[in-house]
């Protein structure tokens, strides 16, 4: 393309520079709206947004046929040009992007104000809409009628819908404004149609007013189809409707009417198309009620229920029109039964494929391969099969439903989320190329076609790149995103399963029982009569459900067959199966995803937690098919997402009771992965502690708030911290483990210590009362025994308070327990504040003296004596026996209370991070260091593998043979070994890690 450029002097700006290809015009047409002079552009700001208009020669050719047709308008549209953002980004864009609205508003002028933007709240519904058309045909007279409403109709129409492109286009050249998304401007689109149907009605009843002498307009339901329907509607379509007439007396008038409103509405607005009504565009335009639905149970065919999907009334009768969508709206979801359903559904999806011209296949955005009629056919089929029984699957709007699918586990999330994605990216560039003129097209621009692409892409958004030109980028873009959807629509469209949902055979279960019972013992299963009456229980009768379950079965008894505990893991997956039997997306998970049926049932046979947490989770299940999102969570969205749900909540018990529910649902994920070896030991303790970190927080918060709001208060007199210890402190949890923590306030500003103390006193025992209140889940006990003066002493004190008594009572063993003092929620500064005080208590000034040492290893000793349970076995107790968890970590708090006043390293609450630290400062040697830490978190892991095992907490190895085989399991060994190597290996590193204790700890 010539550009038209002249020789210029001196260093002034040219034109070019801004985007101009014909510089020589662009520097006319600027000069002539007074935005420039021979120094550069005088309004930088109309110039720079011209620039991004996305074709910023048309823009400008436009503004200058404006400015030249509406001399008395444009002083007023060049200052606001000049000074409103809203005003400049809409009209630009609008002009880049469409010559049809430089048109427009050529020849109406005054419309340039529509592109203020309405304020927040004054969006018009489709009644304000409707008024505003149906008043431009009001005269004194009455309504206007033949050319002179139509024109009437055409301007106030292309004005509406002006200002719907203007809320589209404005961010593409003002980028700090908010525009609509594609969702709002077809639902906009949708509604302006709407608005328009209701007009063309009224002029057509005036037009058989004057004509015929009657008016039938309170005898017609108009209702919408496709896109209409489901309220995502292009910027120009024909607009699809059925006609309903109120009785067989009133067909003949209804019929007139429906003429004449097509009639009218076509040369207006858009063509209105009938011809998804019975027989197509050979039966009646109106029929009754009872005549289509005589016609849909008799004669209808496939393709006529999926098109029904988005019927909606709109216009005339609303009520006669509602009693048509409730009478046809039960054959849709019954239409799937119909014998080839899915056959002919996919049959016609091949047929319109095949009608797209060879030559215009790549470009074609709708009907192409990998165009938007793959995602909506893939998700209407699906939507048919599916929504028989899931109610959240009959919206009408494709991308709703898109989103409905993948939240009911029909299609994977990831799946749902591109093709959602790439609808919207294929609707917009459809919008695009159909705004440059106003007319119904559904092409892309020749791919050799580079100014048209490029024009294509900047109004899209998309920019060069690299090496590459805008237009270069859109085809790749429009290539990804192509490919992407004919993917996933064939992986959809054509799933096997989709023809069996509701006939999976069951022949595999049909056994006498003397040959279940036979294969059932092959299998491994020790009751082989009780997992009969199991598999009978859940595929007796002849629901959807049993035969789902039939199909599943074989597939599952294999699978738990080679789990620890094969019986007890159909039982559980029986009682998962009860439990979850409304659950829509239960079985048809477990159906289309195997990877979640081989871990359900891996995690079933294993543990007993697992299938009590789940009937009260059964969200999770859907995460065993996605791994990043089983084992990957960062702890720290968790505890996030954890304290804004529970902050929605007024009421206390109610916060707690949603913080419960995540907890339970972040307990079962954090279980899920670590029976299936994908976590790591360390992030499972963190994933766990930081889990109970976040329920303290949510429980403090909501307590301080409604504490703060009794009458005695009416205000927060004091900040508060919980002070994590123990395990809790070292973010070391396991998954029975209680949370030992400590509370210290501090009082605002002028108000009394003991005010405060009282406070927060009030807070904590609210904090402990909620979380300790009964549960079926595992128990959050709050202990707060390790406070200065064990259970008499108060629950809350200040900083000092807390400092007085250390120095002046504080004994060995409350400095030890100092050592793993961390803030876990609360008022973080203030809790960093108290352990930045009790460093030097928990880490004294040159160590500890003999006689201290002496009362440490005094107090082990009689610990390891006296809370040792009765009965229980020393060399297999994983907290208090030898080599287990007490004996690490009271070596390793030894040495942190001996050395951590002169090795800041050394000062950590982590027992790993502390070995590690103990070897770098040369306080520890590198192989006692490691023998401590393989037993500490063998030790750790066994009792956390006891927990999931049995269901509920335990420090002891079972003794019997099928839990130390699931225990062995979940530590990660193979299914075939010997228990009688878990325990050896058990006990062998556990009496290295003795041995260390000895020598380190007792010295001896």
């Amino acid at each position: 393309m010539s550009n038209g450029n002249s020789s210029r002097s001196g260093s002034a700006p040219s034109p070019a520079r801004y985007g101009f290809s014909d510089v020589v015009r662009a520097e006319q047409q600027l000069r002539a709206a007074g935005w420039w002079s021979d120094a550069g552009p005088t309004d930088e700001p109309v110039v720079s947004a011209l620039s991004r208009a996305p074709d910023p020669d048309l823009a400008l050719l436009a503004v200058d046929r404006l400015r030249e047709a509406a001399a008395d308008e444009w002083p007023e549209l060049a200052k606001e040009l000049a000074a409103d953002t809203a005003v400049r980004g809409g009209l630009i864009g609008v002009l880049g992007a469409s010559s049809a609205f430089a048109d427009h508003l050529v020849a109406y002028p005054q419309d340039w104000r529509r592109l203020r933007p309405r304020p927040a709240g004054e969006r018009p519904d489709v009644a304000a809409l409707t008024d505003e058309l149906v008043n431009s045909v009001r005269s004194a007279d009455g309504v206007l009628t033949g050319t002179e409403a139509i024109s009437a109709l055409r301007g106030a129409y292309r004005g509406l819908l002006l200002e719907v492109a203007a809320a589209d286009l404005r961010p593409i050249v003002e980028r700090d404004l908010a525009g609509a998304s594609f969702e709002d401007v077809a639902a906009g689109l949708s509604d302006l149609a709407v608005a328009a149907l209701r007009a063309a009605l009224v002029v057509g009843a005036a037009e058989l007013t004057g004509r015929e002498g009657g008016d039938s307009a309170e005898d017609l339901a108009v209702i919408a189809m496709g896109k209409t329907g489901g309220r995502e509607l292009n910027y120009v379509s024909d607009v699809d409707v059925v006609f309903v007439a109120k009785s067989e007396e009133a067909l003949p008038g209804a019929t007139k009417l429906a003429s004449m409103m097509m009639r009218v509405a076509g040369p207006a607005f858009f063509e209105v198309d009938a011809a998804l009504r019975p027989e197509g565009k050979a039966g009646a335009l109106v029929r009754t009620l009872d005549g289509y639905q005589s016609y849909y149970r008799r004669w209808a065919r496939t393709w006529e229920f999926q098109a029904l999907l988005k019927a909606r009334p709109v216009a005339g009768d609303v009520e006669l029109g509602q009693q048509y969508v409730d009478a046809v709206w039960p054959q849709v979801w019954t239409a799937a039964e119909r014998e080839d359903f899915v056959p002919d559904v996919r049959s016609m999806r091949r047929r319109v494929e095949d009608h797209v011209p060879a030559e215009l296949s790549e470009r074609e955005l709708k009907l192409g391969p990998g165009g938007l009629r793959d995602v909506e056919f893939a998700v209407q089929l699906l939507q048919m099969v599916h929504g028989r029984s899931d109610a959240d699957l009959r919206s009408p709007s494709t991308v709703d439903a898109l989103r409905s699918l993948g939240e009911g586990g029909y299609v994977a999330r990831a799946d749902a989320a591109d093709l959602v994605e790439s609808y919207r990216f294929l609707r917009t560039l459809e919008h695009r190329v159909q705004l440059r003129r106003l007319r119904r097209t559904h092409l892309l621009p020749e791919l050799d076609d580079k100014d048209g692409l490029h024009v294509l892409a900047r109004s899209v958004g998309l920019r060069s790149s690299g090496r590459r030109s805008a237009g270069e980028v859109l085809v790749a873009e429009y290539r990804r995103h192509s490919n992407r959807v004919r993917r996933l629509h064939e992986k959809l469209f054509y799933r096997p399963l989709l023809e069996a949902v509701a006939k999976v055979p069951t022949d595999a279960l049909r056994l006498t029982t003397g040959a279940a019972v036979q294969r059932l013992a092959a299998l491994g299963y020790s009751s082989p009569e009780g997992a009969l009456r199991h598999i009978e229980a859940l595929t007796s009768g002849v629901s959807r459900r049993a035969h789902i379950q039939g199909a599943l079965l074989p597939m599952l008894l294999d699978l738990l067959a080679n789990t620890p505990d094969p019986d007890g893991g159909l039982l559980a997956y029986r009682k998962v199966s009860e439990a979850l039997a409304e659950t829509p997306w239960y079985l048809r998970l477990l159906r289309d995803e195997g990877v979640v049926a081989e871990r359900l049932a891996q995690l079933l046979g294993t543990s007993k937690l697992v299938p009590e947490l789940l009937v009260r989770a059964p969200e999770v299940l859907r995460l065993l098919s996605d791994t990043p999102a089983l084992a990957e969570r960062d702890p720290r969205e968790v505890a996030t997402s954890l304290r804004s749900a529970v902050a929605r909540h007024a009421e206390p018990s109610r916060a707690v009771a949603a913080a419960r529910s995540l907890r339970r649902h972040e307990l079962l994920r954090i279980a899920c992965a670590d029976l299936l070896g994908l976590l790591p030991p360390t992030e499972v303790f963190r994933a766990l502690s930081s889990v109970w970190a976040a329920v303290l927080e949510a429980a403090l918060d909501t307590s301080v708030r409604d504490v703060a709001a009794r009458p005695e208060w009416q205000t927060v007199p004091a900040r508060i911290a919980v002070i994590g210890m123990g395990r809790l402190g070292g973010a070391e949890l396991g998954y029975g483990s209680d949370a030992d923590v400590m509370f210290v306030c501090e009082p605002l500003p002028e108000v009394p210590e003991s005010t405060a103390v009282r406070f927060a006193t009030s807070v904590v025992e609210q904090v402990r009362r909620l979380l300790g209140a009964p549960s079926q889940d595992p128990p959050l006990e709050v202990d707060i025994d390790l406070r200065p003066e064990g259970r008499s002493g108060p629950l809350v004190r200040t900083v000092d308070s807390y400092l007085n008594y250390y120095r002046r009572w504080g004994e060995v063993w409350e400095a030890q327990a100092l050592l793993r003092a961390r803030p876990v929620a609360g008022d973080s500064e203030l809790g960093e504040r108290f352990c930045t005080a009790i460093d030097p208590i928990r880490y004294p000034d040159g160590g500890l003296d003999d006689a201290r040492i002496r009362e440490i290893r005094r107090i082990k000793a009689r610990v390891d004596s006296e809370r040792l349970p009765r009965g229980a076995d020393p060399a297999t107790h994983t907290k208090l026996g030898r080599g287990g968890l007490a004996d690490v970590e009271w070596t390793l708090q030894l040495v942190q209370l001996r050395h951590g006043h002169e090795h800041e390293s050394l000062r950590v609450t982590s027992t790993m991070r502390g070995l590690d630290a103990a070897v770098q400062v040369g306080v520890l040697d590198e192989q006692d260091a490691a023998e401590l830490g393989e037993a500490w978190t063998l030790a750790m892991r066994s009792r956390n593998a006891v927990m999931l095992v049995r269901g509920k907490s335990g420090d002891q190895l079972p003794k019997q043979v099928r839990e130390l085989t699931a225990v062995a399991a979940a530590l990660g060994y193979s299914g075939d070994v010997d228990t009688g190597e878990v325990l050896d290996d058990y006990l062998r590193v556990t009496r290295r890690a003795r041995a260390v204790v000895e020598r380190v700890f007792y010295e001896d």
